[in-house]
């Protein structure tokens, strides 16, 4: 593999270092808020990434400095904006398709595999389903390439699929693959605890080699109640971000729905004998963000009015507004239509929040490295 060449270019009166393969991207946008810094480009470890999706998690590990040398995605829309705002690494493909001798190895793993069939919000079906399965994936590429750690992430219906038999097996087969083995822990977490402007639960199943005698311990959470960020701090200024914040054409009839449900509420506001009223099954229904509070859960598909709607105006979210919501930077411009975009915006980690996860095992793989072999 060729060396890269780093060029010196200052933004912001701060000195970056840019590699060659990034620097059109920074000629064409003429910023580059995510590119490494000088401090993080010291950091010696690499990341392989599996169900990358646009890029989320790849995102917080490339801003602490990272290198991600190979992701993959079945999605081409979101491969197309991983390239556009990542790197060209990502290969398009469906993984059970894939020579996995072809994937180098790495110091860590991540991956969210496909989560819709652990959902509460829609008919489970667990491992069961040839989707639910697709972490065996996961596994078998942990057993061919023995990565000192890894993260698959997935939402919090995964716990209790299958009556609880789902995430048991789940545990028992990333322990016992590889060469030597993985200490697991099974993590709920709330990315609005890390920074996120979104109380988003998810569970990060997170090994360490059995090899490696430290342990493993995920970071204290940076926010609580107290100082969440606000879905009003996360949108300031959002109406002029240049990138996939078109408005949604919508009907005259949900303008009046929404006229009718405060911020923060949803459809169980409306009043029964309105002509406006709405039988909705869960929560996201006909939902406004709260100015005060950080957003609820952005789903990423779906109908009957579960897009998301602003606090102060009877409209839904635009797409950008949605990537605030997720801690994405405003340069990060997603390809695809609004459907599109929305469903890979939806699907995707929050990168502010996992940052905080990739910086600490940073730390935790500095300080252990001397003791691996």
């Amino acid at each position: 593999m060729r060396q890269e060449k780093i060029y010196d270019i200052v933004v912001d009166n701060t000195l970056t270092k840019v590699e060659d393969h990034q620097f059109a991207l920074f000629n064409e946008r003429g910023t580059f808020t995510f590119t490494p810094k000088n401090e993080t480009l010291k950091n010696p470890f690499s990341v392989v990434s599996l169900f990358s999706g646009c890029g989320g998690m790849d995102l917080g590990f490339y801003k602490e400095g990272f290198k991600i040398l190979w992701a993959n995605d079945i999605d081409p829309i979101a491969c197309e904006t991983y390239r556009r705002n990542i790197g060209d690494h990502i290969v398009d493909a469906d993984i059970t398709k894939i020579d996995y001798n072809s994937i180098p190895e790495s110091d860590v793993l991540l991956g969210g595999f496909p989560c819709q069939d652990f959902s509460v919000i829609w008919k489970r079906g667990g491992i069961t389903t040839e989707r639910g399965n697709l972490y065996r994936n996961f596994v078998d590429i942990v057993h061919l390439k023995n990565p000192k750690l890894f993260i698959a992430e997935n939402v919090k219906g995964i716990l209790s699929a299958n009556k609880g038999k789902a995430i048991e097996q789940i545990v028992n087969d990333f322990s016992t693959t590889g060469k030597y083995g993985y200490n697991i822990s099974v993590n709920l977490i709330n990315f609005a605890d890390y920074g996120t402007p979104q109380l988003r639960q998810r569970v990060l199943i997170i090994g360490t080699r059995k090899d490696i005698k430290e342990q493993f311990t995920i970071p204290e959470p940076t926010h609580n109640s107290n100082n969440y960020v606000s879905a009003k701090e996360a949108l300031s200024g959002v109406e002029n971000v240049k990138y996939n914040n078109e408005h949604q054409n919508v009907q005259p009839s949900t303008i009046e729905k929404l006229k009718l449900i405060p911020a923060g509420g949803n459809f169980s506001d409306i009043p029964r004998n309105s002509p406006h009223y709405v039988k909705g099954m869960i929560s996201h229904v006909y939902r406004r963000l709260h100015p005060d509070k950080p957003s609820t859960t952005i789903i990423a598909a779906g109908g009957g009015g579960t897009w998301g709607y602003h606090f102060d105006e009877p409209r839904p979210l635009t797409n950008r507004e949605r990537a605030r919501l997720f801690g994405y930077p405003d340069d990060f411009a997603f390809v695809g239509s609004i459907t599109e975009v929305r469903r890979q915006i939806g699907n995707s980690v929050a990168p502010v929040g996992i940052q905080v996860f990739a910086n600490h095992i940073k730390k935790f793989l500095t300080n252990v490295t001397a003791n691996v072999y």
